[in-house]
């Protein structure tokens, strides 16, 4: 039997109809309302009907886009609780002083942005007045609220700092000038300005995405009993056009399907990015509505001020509102800079009941419209909103607010496609929008030209009502506070001392070694609660399935099934308070985790030990952006590189093959990079950090670091710690051994050079070690270097402390003092990265790396291929010598011929 000609497949053909009849019915019924009222008024029912079965309870798909008009209606806005004319007068200043700040530092070449804020300076003063929590605040004491505060809109944040006296016109005229020390940053920066801002934002898409995972973060806290944060709430100020970062919206799948009513989104949908519009061509609020229902979110629309109730009022037969759905976004820019005349041809000459209704409005009501009126410029379309997003139980909220990009800055500001490049305003400027904004600023105090920055007094009416609104939500915001922590207290020296007697005969890879340590780590009483095991699934791959059924897995739903492998003894377990973060195929997400419990002891008060394990290739170099974030953040924990090194992960090819992510990681400030060799070193590496982030820190110490650690899937027997080598694994160099201590036998004036190498190419080293004394009776000395990154921090630091006039000597050209032979370096990382001390190294120095692209062999093979085996080694070490004339010539030859290379 064959479909009817024209008839859609549908998946509703194979359910089965209990009554055709019935159904048919209704249809007809569809039909003939369509032909008697039109295919709007159908259109009309069908969703009303659609909004009556959901109310019910009718388990129906909801509809993924609504019309271009508010979700609430004027009729349903809530009174707000505030003298909504003091707000104004408030925002009237904060509006006033931003671009004051921006315009009186252009003279200095610095830049800043204007447009930004004054689009959405009531979206962010509506929240200050009257949601947003603050530290002391009764029900969210030590937390408050989290603030994502949009980079563009940080001169309207300290515009509201200043009139609220927490700073002064020196501060605002130090506006991205910091070198002198009492600057202002151009954007929310906590290590720039720690006391105010707690999450960085500017680099767009990593504020959304950090914002769900801190309102996940919030709950884990709660449903783990670290802490009760369930009275939190997360607000994430974005703009429409940084929502074309893939980062924005990678994670609203996760706050639906955890149900994050903790959790709003507020989009100032102005419809312009950086340089134009955001959807020339189409409608981005309609676009993001649809995306956010589709994953599950509550959608807010607040696009049309209260001037718009009357056109409303007007629309009869949905003229007006299929209308507004089909005008692109680039055209209602223009309506915003276009006379009535021109909105009257376009917009209302497009059907005959839009020019009826334009002949009853003036030329003034059209201009009030479609110049002035919007959604995201009226406090009551703001609180109405905020007020929905807060009550609403089950599902995030986003807010989509419509605005104007440079909002009250005048006809050559506003909707401009270049206003976010411009820096200034001219003193006439200044003075319209003085008038506008009712301001008793006076000419007079306009000197030289210099816009005067604007204050209605320290006892002003004005002020008290500012600091009472915040008194009453629970003080300033944003604000960041570091609660005087006790230190945590240190592991059990046992869990470390474990691995100082070695292995024996049992290998042991460096990663299997770290997972150890930290399920050790995690069994203490004190602090074992507060480590949290983060991992973008492939946990089995690092050897951690053992902490599965010990410590869960989070999920607030805890385990609604029955495992297949629930037999087993390390079966996959889940549960409401799990420890683990096992977030999938995701290292943005992992990160965004990261981040969050990393400055929990600044956010919350409560210090938490995230350590996040990854393919080491997959880590620094996807995600590089967040791990600054990371920094910016002052965010603490230990990063595991695992799988790591060029030549250890045997098969995968060159995508897999990291020989670069200590280059990456050596770029970052806060970054402590390690690549141990052993595993006695890991746990010196994980005790030492402990001590620096969470424990008594040294005078002078900076505790906010985080801690790099490459780890390898190689297992390698694991030697006996030696004595005395402590220092030199955190300072990042000691001697393993010697050709004498290695018990190997040497002619008498043998020649000698100096193996350094980390990580896994430790074992080539000492492979080359017995190679050179056996074959060629050359002396080899086996040097760990733990961080090459540090001894040349350190060696920089000496150099700075010689300049001023200092003395002060780098630890490397300590540690090899006495040392007259070369030294070769090598690693499974490209040369650049033992390269970095070359400078500092006063003997003969060479490198051995694995440079370019990675490929698909054994171990031996790739390590023949790239010339770092232990072979590769004894070739480069005799012509290294050899050009110092300690060997001969022939020998070079000789070896390369033996060992075939």
């Amino acid at each position: 039997m064959t479909d009817p000609v024209g008839k859609i497949p549908s998946e509703l053909d194979q359910l089965p109809d209990r009554d055709a009849e019935e159904t048919a019915e209704w249809a007809a019924s569809l039909d003939a309302v369509t032909k008697a009222a039109g295919p709007h008024r159908a259109a009309y029912l069908m969703r009303r009907t659609l909004q009556h079965a959901e109310g019910a309870g009718l388990a129906l798909p909801k509809l993924l886009e609504t019309d271009y008009v508010n979700t609430i209606p004027t009729s349903s806005e809530p009174a707000i609780d505030g003298d909504e004319e003091m707000e104004r007068r408030i925002t009237a200043w904060n509006r006033w002083n931003a671009a004051a700040m921006v315009t009186r530092g252009a003279k200095h070449g610095v830049g800043g942005h204007i447009a930004t804020f004054a689009s959405a300076a009531w979206l962010y003063e509506t929240g200050f007045n009257h949601f947003f929590k603050g530290k002391e605040s009764g029900d969210a004491a030590g937390s408050g609220d989290q603030l994502y505060i949009q980079g563009h809109a940080s001169p309207g944040i300290y515009a509201r700092a200043f009139l609220d006296g927490r700073l002064t016109e020196a501060h605002l005229d130090n506006f991205r000038q910091e070198s002198g020390g009492n600057g202002l940053p151009s954007y929310p920066h906590p290590r720039r300005l720690p006391w105010l801002w707690e999450f960085p934002t500017v680099s767009m898409g990593l504020g959304p995405l950090s914002a769900i995972y801190q309102a996940r973060f919030n709950r884990y806290l709660t449903n783990r009993g670290i802490k009760d944060v369930s009275a939190s709430h997360v607000w994430a100020f974005l703009g429409d056009g940084e929502m074309d970062e893939p980062e924005s919206t990678a994670a609203l799948a996760l706050a639906a399907r955890e149900g994050l009513d903790n959790l709003t989104f507020v989009i100032n949908c102005n419809l312009q990015r950086l340089d134009g519009p955001v959807r020339a061509n189409f409608k981005i609020v309609q676009e993001l509505e649809a995306q956010f229902r589709g994953a599950g979110w509550n959608v807010v629309k607040s696009l049309w001020g209260n001037a718009w109730d009357e056109l409303f009022a007007l629309d009869t037969d949905g003229a007006l509102v299929r209308r507004l759905r089909e005008v692109p976004d680039a055209q209602v820019q223009t309506y915003q800079t276009r006379d009535a005349a021109y909105i009257r041809q376009d917009f209302f000459g497009s059907h005959p009941s839009l020019v009826a209704m334009g002949q009853t409005l003036s030329d003034d009501k059209i201009l009030e419209c479609f110049h002035l009126s919007r959604g995201g410029h009226e406090p009551r379309k703001v609180y109405a909103a905020y007020k929905a997003a807060v009550e609403f139980k089950g599902a995030p909220t986003v807010i989509l607010a419509q605005t104007v990009k440079g909002f009250t800055l005048g006809e050559g500001f506003a909707s401009k496609n270049a206003n976010h490049q411009m820096k200034k305003l001219s003193t006439d400027e200044f003075k319209n929008m003085r008038d506008l904004l009712d301001l008793p600023i006076s000419d007079a105090q306009f000197v030289d030209g210099v816009v005067p920055y604007g204050h209605p007094g320290v006892d002003s009416p004005e002020v008290r009502y500012l600091q009472e609104r915040r008194a009453a939500l629970g003080g300033p915001a944003p604000a960041r506070r570091v609660q005087p922590l006790a230190p945590l207290p240190a592991p059990a020296e046992k869990a470390f001392a474990a691995f100082d007697k070695g292995s024996g005969a049992q290998s042991m890879a460096t990663t299997m070694a770290f997972v150890r340590l930290v399920k050790d780590l995690i069994r203490d009483k004190e602090t074992g609660k507060r480590w949290v095991p983060i991992v973008p699934d492939e946990a089995r791959t690092f050897g951690m399935e053992s902490l599965f059924p010990s410590l869960g897995i989070y999920s607030p739903k805890g385990q609604t099934y029955e495992p297949v492998d629930r037999d087993q003894l390390m079966y996959y377990k889940e549960a409401v308070n799990g420890q683990i973060l096992n977030e999938g195929i995701t290292e943005a997400g992992s990160m965004a985790d990261f981040i969050a419990a990393s400055s929990a002891y600044s956010t919350h008060g409560e210090a938490m030990i995230p350590f996040y394990i990854f393919y080491s290739m997959f880590g620094w170099q996807r995600t590089a952006d967040q791990m600054w974030q990371l920094g910016d953040q002052l965010g603490r924990g230990f990063l595991v590189g695992a799988t790591a090194g060029r030549t250890t992960l045997t098969g995968e090819g060159l995508q897999h093959a990291d020989g670069h992510s200590p280059v990456i990681a050596a770029t970052n400030p806060a970054a402590l990079t390690y690549d141990p060799a052993f595993a006695y070193e890991v746990a010196a590496i994980v005790k030492e950090g402990l001590r620096r982030m969470y424990g008594e820190a040294a005078e002078g110490e900076d505790q906010n670091v985080f801690y790099y650690l490459t780890v390898y899937n190689e297992p390698m027997p694991q030697p006996a710690k030696p004595a005395g080598i402590d220092e030199g694994i955190i300072k990042g160099l000691y001697r393993f051994n010697t050709a004498e201590s290695a018990g190997l036998s040497l002619p008498a004036n043998a020649s000698r050079i100096q193996l350094m190498s980390s990580g896994t190419a430790i074992h080539w080293a000492l492979e080359a070690q017995k190679l050179l004394a056996a074959e060629w009776g050359v002396g080899a000395d086996v040097w760990s270097a733990t961080s090459w990154t540090e001894l040349r921090r350190d060696a920089l630091e000496a150099d700075a402390a010689l300049l001023r006039g200092e003395e002060q000597v780098p630890y490397v050209r300590k540690a090899l003092e006495g040392v007259e032979s070369p030294v070769l370096a090598v690693s499974d990382y490209m040369r650049q990265v033992p390269d970095q001390i070359a400078q500092w190294v006063e003997q003969d120095w060479s490198s051995l790396g694995a440079d370019g692209f990675g490929l698909s062999d054994t171990r031996d093979a790739a390590r023949r291929h790239f010339g770092v085996d232990a072979q590769s080694i004894v070739v480069a070490a005799l012509a290294q010598l050899a050009r110092r004339g300690e060997v001969p010539a022939s020998a070079v030859k000789e070896a390369r011929e033996r060992y075939g290379l």
